[in-house]
């Protein structure tokens, strides 16, 4: 189907806020361990493989700060074990 017509109602009008990607976020989490600055991770989606994934970056010993579609993750004190 190239195109899809509709005829009638009324016209559309508004925004529409759409959620992060599950995907997208977990290495982005995972990556912050990389970091040895704070960052600041917008537009994360509220579900449970988020909070999970954050709750492991807390057990390296990352200050994870969550608020309703972001998270800063502070990495200055996590553990790190060099070989």
């Amino acid at each position: 189907m190239d195109r899809l017509r509709i005829v009638g109602g009324q016209r559309l009008q508004g925004a529409v806020t759409i959620s992060g990607a599950k995907n997208a976020a977990l290495p982005q989490i995972a990556a912050s361990l990389l970091s040895p600055y704070p960052l600041e991770l917008t537009n994360l989606p509220d579900v449970t493989d988020v909070e999970n994934m954050l709750g492991v970056v807390r057990l390296h010993g990352a200050d994870v700060t969550r608020s309703a579609h972001a998270a800063t993750i502070d990495t200055s004190a996590a553990v790190s074990k060099e070989t």
